[in-house]
């Protein structure tokens, strides 16, 4: 194998599979790049059996040359070192040349590096995906489901299924929910989809996370296929694959509350500015807790107490609110979390009692909602 190549072409390949491998894995060959070099051009692997990532690097795009083909031919590279030579070559371009003997040798200007390599047959294979459920969406929008659902995942393994996003897909529309039983992100958009199947899947919320770091803020779409273990995304040169998680996601729909009797309105960044204020000395208590409570129909009270340092009181205006009175207590970093989450500059905040888990949602939008279990503070 032998080829040259435009560095920061293969520099961001190499960053992009490079967030499938890990160095935790008991398959020694799993700690590298695969790379493969034919006519069409250049093909980055990276995996880690959860995750795997494919990039592409054409021979050439809009006319320029990006790869100059000299033999084909496939080969594996310690990611850590390769990704590290990678970063800091000289030049713009990077030759690099794989030998009889696994012997590979990457040039840049007048530097030199010899890298032992493994032989590329040895590689797991990529799943391979049967493409009978497969719908798309635009790349901004797949991001912006990400980030306003993968934050709720649980963290612990107690309950494996809840540290992933339940994605389903009806009637051309996918909902994506996540929750830690403490709060609950939910968010919908239209997908062009094509047959009239339900289905649905749990995706690790690491894997998420991940393709969302990879994607371009562009209006390109993504196709995703599903199958009964695996999801994959396509772009236009990256294959991403995660494993699903498996078992089933509990019925959310019933923590919802379908009424409310107390709406309050406010103002989204004035409401995230007195939470943020009110958990400076709520931080440093057990739970982080901040509370709110209604004053007559024109305001609410944001209050934190740690008796061993302090206390914060501040006033909120509000656009409206609409039933009786209310106090309510709740974990001021879930309030954060779900007001960055939402879009538009007011939010509407449902309440049904002190005690019962509440909804919040952008004003005039049903797409994106929030919900929050209340803390006990006696």
């Amino acid at each position: 194998m032998r080829f040259i190549i435009q560095r920061d072409h293969l520099l961001q390949s190499v960053q992009d599979v490079m967030k499938a491998v890990t160095s935790r894995t008991t398959i020694p060959i799993l700690t590298g790049i695969k790379i493969v070099a034919n006519e069409k051009g250049v093909t980055l692997t990276g995996s880690d059996s959860d995750i795997s990532i494919e990039s592409f690097i054409p021979r050439e795009e809009e006319g320029s040359e990006i790869v100059e083909i000299k033999r084909s031919g496939s080969i594996v590279l310690q990611a850590k070192f390769f990704s590290e030579i990678v970063r800091k070559l000289p030049t713009d371009t990077v030759e690099i040349e794989a030998g009889e003997n696994l012997q590979t040798v990457i040039r840049s200007g007048k530097s030199n590096f010899n890298l032992n390599g493994l032989d590329a047959e040895e590689y797991p294979h990529l799943p391979q995906i049967a493409e009978d459920r497969v719908f798309s969406i635009p790349t901004d929008l797949l991001k912006t489901l990400i980030r306003q659902t993968g934050f709720a995942v649980s963290t612990s393994e107690t309950r494996p299924i809840l540290t992933g996003v339940n994605w389903r897909v009806a009637d051309g529309q996918l909902t994506c929910i996540a929750t830690d039983s403490h709060r609950l992100a939910l968010r919908k958009a239209s997908i062009e989809a094509g047959g009239e199947e339900t289905y649905n899947a749990v995706i690790p919320g690491k894997s998420l996370s991940e393709l969302s770091k990879i994607l371009d803020d562009t209006t390109e779409k993504v196709e995703i296929v599903i199958t009964d273990t695996q999801v994959l995304f396509k772009t236009k040169h990256l294959l991403f694959f995660s494993r699903l998680l498996e078992g089933n996601y509990p019925d959310t729909s019933k923590l919802i509350p379908a009424e409310s009797k107390i709406d309050v309105v406010v103002n989204t960044k004035e409401f995230l500015h007195a939470i943020d204020r009110a958990s400076l000395l709520a931080k440093e208590g057990r739970n982080n807790v901040v509370k709110l409570s209604t004053i007559e129909e024109k305001s609410v009270e944001i209050t934190s107490n740690t008796p061993e340092i302090g206390k914060v009181t501040e006033e909120v205006a509000t656009e409206s609110i609409e039933g009786g009175e209310l106090g309510i207590s709740f974990n001021a970093k879930y309030m954060m979390d779900a007001l960055k989450a939402l879009e538009g500059s007011e939010i509407k905040i449902s309440f049904t009692g002190a005690m019962r888990p509440f909804v919040i949602h952008p004003v005039n939008d049903d797409t994106t909602l929030q919900l929050i279990v209340p803390v006990r503070t006696y």
